[in-house]
Protein backbone atom coordinates (compact mmCIF):
# COMPACT_ATOMS: atom_id res chain seq x y z
CA UNK A 1 0.00 0.00 0.00
CA UNK A 2 1.11 3.18 -1.12
CA UNK A 3 1.08 6.07 1.75
CA UNK A 4 0.51 9.51 -0.10
CA UNK A 5 2.11 11.28 2.88
CA UNK A 6 5.20 9.60 2.13
CA UNK A 7 5.48 10.84 -1.24
CA UNK A 8 4.43 14.45 -0.23
CA UNK A 9 7.35 14.75 2.62
CA UNK A 10 9.80 13.25 -0.01
CA UNK A 11 9.22 15.24 -3.00
CA UNK A 12 8.81 18.22 -0.55
CA UNK A 13 12.29 17.90 0.89
CA UNK A 14 13.66 17.23 -2.96
CA UNK A 15 12.16 20.39 -3.50
CA UNK A 16 14.36 22.63 -1.29
CA UNK A 17 17.58 20.32 -2.13
CA UNK A 18 19.20 17.57 -4.06
CA UNK A 19 19.82 14.37 -1.67
CA UNK A 20 21.09 10.53 -1.27
CA UNK A 21 18.44 8.28 0.28
CA UNK A 22 19.98 7.99 3.66
CA UNK A 23 19.67 11.64 3.89
CA UNK A 24 16.26 11.71 2.69
CA UNK A 25 15.25 9.40 5.00
CA UNK A 26 16.94 10.99 7.54
CA UNK A 27 15.31 14.35 6.61
CA UNK A 28 11.80 13.17 6.96
CA UNK A 29 12.00 11.14 10.13
CA UNK A 30 13.48 15.07 11.54
CA UNK A 31 10.94 17.06 10.40
CA UNK A 32 7.98 14.84 10.96
CA UNK A 33 9.06 12.50 13.45
CA UNK A 34 8.18 9.83 11.03
CA UNK A 35 10.27 6.89 10.65
CA UNK A 36 10.73 5.86 7.23
CA UNK A 37 12.27 2.61 6.26
CA UNK A 38 13.73 1.56 2.78
CA UNK A 39 10.98 -0.73 1.76
CA UNK A 40 9.09 2.57 1.54
CA UNK A 41 12.00 4.96 0.54
CA UNK A 42 13.33 3.16 -2.45
CA UNK A 43 10.53 1.96 -4.10
CA UNK A 44 9.00 5.52 -3.68
CA UNK A 45 11.85 6.75 -5.89
CA UNK A 46 12.01 4.51 -7.65
CA UNK A 47 8.80 5.25 -8.65
CA UNK A 48 9.14 9.34 -9.36
CA UNK A 49 12.74 8.49 -11.22
CA UNK A 50 10.26 6.42 -14.01
CA UNK A 51 7.76 8.95 -13.72
CA UNK A 52 10.19 11.62 -14.50
CA UNK A 53 9.45 13.26 -10.91
CA UNK A 54 13.02 13.02 -10.34
CA UNK A 55 16.64 12.16 -11.47
CA UNK A 56 19.26 10.38 -10.10
CA UNK A 57 22.74 10.67 -10.52
CA UNK A 58 25.44 8.20 -9.31
CA UNK A 59 28.01 10.43 -6.93
CA UNK A 60 31.22 8.45 -6.98
CA UNK A 61 32.55 7.68 -3.70
CA UNK A 62 35.99 6.37 -2.20
CA UNK A 63 36.32 2.70 -1.31
CA UNK A 64 32.81 2.48 -1.45
CA UNK A 65 29.92 1.75 -4.05
CA UNK A 66 28.37 4.97 -5.59
CA UNK A 67 25.41 6.92 -3.97
CA UNK A 68 22.53 8.03 -5.56
CA UNK A 69 21.47 11.84 -5.67
CA UNK A 70 17.94 12.53 -6.54
CA UNK A 71 17.05 15.56 -7.41
CA UNK A 72 13.34 16.73 -8.23
CA UNK A 73 12.04 17.69 -11.85
CA UNK A 74 9.60 20.28 -13.24
CA UNK A 75 7.50 17.31 -13.38
CA UNK A 76 7.98 16.36 -9.47
CA UNK A 77 7.54 20.21 -8.63
CA UNK A 78 3.97 19.79 -10.05
CA UNK A 79 3.24 16.03 -8.87
CA UNK A 80 3.99 17.74 -5.50
CA UNK A 81 1.68 20.76 -6.03
CA UNK A 82 -1.38 18.45 -6.84
CA UNK A 83 -0.70 16.19 -3.97
CA UNK A 84 -0.32 18.96 -1.37
CA UNK A 85 -3.36 21.04 -2.70
CA UNK A 86 -5.55 18.01 -2.97
CA UNK A 87 -6.83 16.08 -0.07
CA UNK A 88 -9.70 14.12 -0.85
CA UNK A 89 -12.59 13.30 1.83
CA UNK A 90 -10.66 9.31 2.62
CA UNK A 91 -7.46 10.90 3.37
CA UNK A 92 -8.35 14.00 5.07
CA UNK A 93 -9.59 12.21 8.25
CA UNK A 94 -6.13 10.73 8.06
CA UNK A 95 -3.45 12.22 10.24
CA UNK A 96 -0.57 11.69 8.99
CA UNK A 97 -2.07 12.51 5.50
CA UNK A 98 -3.16 15.89 6.89
CA UNK A 99 -0.12 16.94 9.12
CA UNK A 100 2.36 15.96 5.81
CA UNK A 101 0.84 18.52 3.88
CA UNK A 102 0.78 21.79 6.34
CA UNK A 103 4.39 20.59 7.11
CA UNK A 104 4.98 21.44 3.33
CA UNK A 105 2.13 24.38 3.09
CA UNK A 106 5.76 26.28 2.33
CA UNK A 107 4.62 25.21 -1.40
CA UNK A 108 0.68 25.75 -1.85
CA UNK A 109 -1.04 29.05 -1.96
CA UNK A 110 -2.99 31.26 0.94
CA UNK A 111 -6.17 29.78 -0.74
CA UNK A 112 -4.96 25.83 -1.63
CA UNK A 113 -3.59 25.63 1.96
CA UNK A 114 -6.99 27.11 3.53
CA UNK A 115 -8.97 24.17 1.16
CA UNK A 116 -6.49 21.01 2.67
CA UNK A 117 -7.93 22.68 5.83
CA UNK A 118 -11.51 22.97 5.50
CA UNK A 119 -11.11 18.83 4.00
CA UNK A 120 -9.33 18.45 7.42
CA UNK A 121 -12.38 20.38 9.46
CA UNK A 122 -14.93 18.58 7.39
CA UNK A 123 -13.59 14.99 8.19
CA UNK A 124 -12.83 15.75 11.78
CA UNK A 125 -16.69 17.20 12.21
CA UNK A 126 -18.11 13.69 10.53
CA UNK A 127 -15.39 11.79 13.28
CA UNK A 128 -16.74 14.21 16.11
CA UNK A 129 -20.46 13.84 15.18
CA UNK A 130 -19.82 9.78 14.90
CA UNK A 131 -18.11 9.74 18.08
CA UNK A 132 -20.67 11.79 20.19
CA UNK A 133 -23.55 9.56 18.64
CA UNK A 134 -21.82 6.14 19.77
CA UNK A 135 -21.09 7.85 23.71
CA UNK A 136 -24.89 8.56 23.68
CA UNK A 137 -25.69 5.35 22.86
CA UNK A 138 -22.90 3.35 24.75
CA UNK A 139 -24.32 1.31 28.01
CA UNK A 140 -20.93 0.65 29.37
CA UNK A 141 -19.43 3.79 31.39
CA UNK A 142 -15.92 3.03 30.48
CA UNK A 143 -16.76 2.52 26.94
CA UNK A 144 -18.61 5.76 26.90
CA UNK A 145 -15.38 8.15 28.24
CA UNK A 146 -13.14 6.52 25.78
CA UNK A 147 -15.54 7.89 23.44
CA UNK A 148 -16.00 11.72 25.02
CA UNK A 149 -12.02 11.42 25.51
CA UNK A 150 -11.85 10.71 21.24
CA UNK A 151 -14.89 13.38 21.33
CA UNK A 152 -12.73 16.08 22.93
CA UNK A 153 -9.66 15.27 21.27
CA UNK A 154 -11.22 16.14 17.71
CA UNK A 155 -12.19 18.78 19.28
CA UNK A 156 -9.32 20.39 20.53
CA UNK A 157 -7.55 19.75 17.19
CA UNK A 158 -10.85 21.59 15.45
CA UNK A 159 -9.36 24.85 17.73
CA UNK A 160 -6.01 24.21 16.43
CA UNK A 161 -7.62 24.07 12.62
CA UNK A 162 -8.86 27.36 13.50
CA UNK A 163 -5.65 29.30 14.30
CA UNK A 164 -3.89 27.28 11.47
CA UNK A 165 -6.67 29.04 9.12
CA UNK A 166 -5.63 32.46 10.32
CA UNK A 167 -1.84 31.49 9.26
CA UNK A 168 -2.58 30.01 6.28
CA UNK A 169 -4.24 32.98 4.85
CA UNK A 170 -1.29 34.72 4.68
CA UNK A 171 1.32 34.66 2.10
CA UNK A 172 4.82 33.88 3.74
CA UNK A 173 7.23 36.33 3.34
CA UNK A 174 9.26 35.56 0.27
CA UNK A 175 12.87 34.05 2.71
CA UNK A 176 10.72 31.55 3.67
CA UNK A 177 9.77 30.45 0.40
CA UNK A 178 13.36 28.80 -0.49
Amino acid sequence: MTYVWIEVLLLAKLARQPMHGYELRKQVEESSGRALSNNSLYPALRRFAEAGAVTRAAEPQEGKPPRHIYTITDVGRELLHDLLADLPPDLAGDSAEFLARVASFRWLAPDERVAVLDARVGALTAQADRMAKLAAAQADPWSRLVLDEVGRRLADEQDWLATLRARARKPLPEEELR
